[in-house]
């Protein structure tokens, strides 16, 4: 089954966030965050100058970019449905890394990445050669400023510069990526970050036994929960309010003209400018969207790291572990504790049909067992040797720790929706990041903080294909129309 933008036409609706979701590895091990439930029974101010909706890291980001540029902190308001970051920021699988695109089937896993090459002839087929170049350009700059942000503003977010591994399990994805990178060279992409290794080499660098080549790159790794609760607060410190728990149900126009009324369960708050950074879930506030912006639940696990993982035999890489296209698991080992965080590719041939069917959906209240299954099974055929294996190892308190999973928005053309909504003057989007989210939010926010501050979209430098418009619009619909 295939997680298509057209499933949200056979029975699923727009939906807000259930109100009590399961909690990921990095919302576990963030439970002392101060402001995880700031104002969670305060109405809110009557009005405000700008208004956030989300505070994942795209609407954190978006706030703090605000007052980088000029805006006073008193003016913003955030509202977040749930806790503080609880959504897809906080449930992702740890990584920053260049090269994990989408397929044209739309698969994901639970993890943040970036594209090194192997998703050109995709975004080719939807947006153009031209634009293929400059979603993975873009994405590539995004580790660079992800690291100097992070770097500049010395965030305690175990923020990692590393490398990045894709290994090919099968022929047929040696074959499928060797053409991908062919292709993208050739037409003039920059691969000089790129290096490639043979079987028996490929074995030896990623420690994978069965391994027939693999490619390496720059990529990172970070704790996405701190990141988003750090730029939360940054906000907050220098003026702008958070209100938790606080859900957004309607926007609708305001009695003065050019202002609209956000009705939330603590009162109505007056704006002129609002921001929608609820990735998923934008479609509810949006219905324009809704038949463009599909929710996937995705999957990602911890594990207690076995002898072979610990002490000097830490993973110092990140990890894409690929049979194909749709069938890959996700790898990165935490420095400080040595988890392991393993995601799961939800569309891979081993899983049943019922299991299949559950990609599409809103709920990130549980997990789904089968898939831990798999994701244990798989660990012993990549990593079979003594003192690697995590399951019935004999020792308390070793193998797998936990399992969790976030709602991710899917667009239909594989690239996130950015810029004003057209014909509601003064509303704005910045979400359906569809799994990259780490790879594009950190150009994406500040882009459209540019635009709302009135810089052309040539100033943001993001693609062109991002932007939200009609004609973009009437361009999806016509790819849910073609056979």
């Amino acid at each position: 089954m295939i997680a298509s933008n057209e499933d949200l036409q056979g029975g699923i609706s727009p939906s807000a966030p259930i109100p009590k979701p399961c909690l990921s590895y990095w919302q576990r091990t963030t439970r002392g965050y101060r402001h995880l439930n700031a104002n969670n029974n305060t109405e809110v101010p009557k009005e405000s100058k700008y208004v956030v909706i989300g505070s994942g890291i795209s609407g954190a980001l978006t706030a703090f970019e605000l007052t980088e540029n000029g805006v006073k902190g008193e003016d913003i308001v955030i509202l977040e449905a749930r806790e503080a970051a609880s959504g897809a920021s906080s449930r992702n699988a740890g990584h920053v890394r260049p090269g994990n695109p989408l397929s044209s089937e739309n698969q994901i896993i639970l993890l943040t990445s970036t594209d090194a090459f192997r998703g050109f002839k995709h975004y080719s087929s939807l947006h153009g050669p031209e634009q293929a170049q400059k979603i993975i350009a873009n994405e590539r700059v995004v580790l660079d400023r992800v690291g100097e942000f992070v770097k500049k503003h010395n965030i305690p977010c175990d923020f990692s510069l590393t490398a990045t591994f894709d290994v090919c399990m099968t022929p047929e994805f040696v074959k499928y990526e060797a053409e991908s990178f062919e292709g993208f060279k050739e037409a003039g992409g920059d691969v000089s970050h790129v290096k490639f290794y043979e079987k028996e080499e490929a074995q030896k660098k990623t420690r994978v036994k069965e391994a027939l080549a693999a490619y390496e790159w720059p990529a990172g790794s970070s704790h996405p929960a701190k990141l988003a609760q750090w730029l939360l607060n940054a906000a907050i410190e220098r003026g702008a309010t958070l209100f938790t728990h606080c859900l957004v149900s309607k926007v609708s126009e305001g009695t003065s003209k050019g202002m609209w009324d956000i009705l939330t369960p603590r009162g109505i708050i007056t704006t002129s400018t609002v921001f929608h950074c609820t990735n998923a879930y934008a479609s509810l506030l949006l219905p324009q969207l809704s038949r463009h912006l599909t929710p996937n639940r995705a999957q990602a696990h911890t594990l207690v790291a076995p002898p072979a993982f610990s002490g000097e035999g830490l993973l110092t890489n990140t990890f894409s572990l690929r049979y194909g296209l749709n069938h890959f698991y996700s790898l990165i080992q935490r420095k400080g504790d040595g988890t392991l965080v393993l995601g799961v590719s939800r569309t891979n041939p081993t899983l049943s049909t019922e299991t299949l069917r559950e990609i599409v959906q809103f709920d990130d209240s549980k997990y789904n067992e089968e898939i831990v299954e798999d994701a244990l099974r798989q660990w012993q055929i990549l990593f079979p040797e003594k003192d690697q294996g995590v399951s019935a190892t004999g020792i308390h308190g070793e193998g797998l720790e936990h399992a969790w999973t976030g709602i991710i928005g899917m667009t239909g053309d594989s690239v996130p929706f950015v810029g004003p909504v057209d014909g509601l003057d003064g509303q704005w989007v910045c979400a359906g990041f569809g799994g990259h989210g780490m790879a594009r939010i950190f150009t994406c926010a500040p882009g459209v903080v540019q635009l709302v501050l009135g810089k052309q979209w040539r100033d943001t430098g993001l693609p062109e294909c991002f932007q939200l418009g009609k004609e973009r619009l009437s361009k999806l619909q016509n790819l849910q129309k073609s056979p």
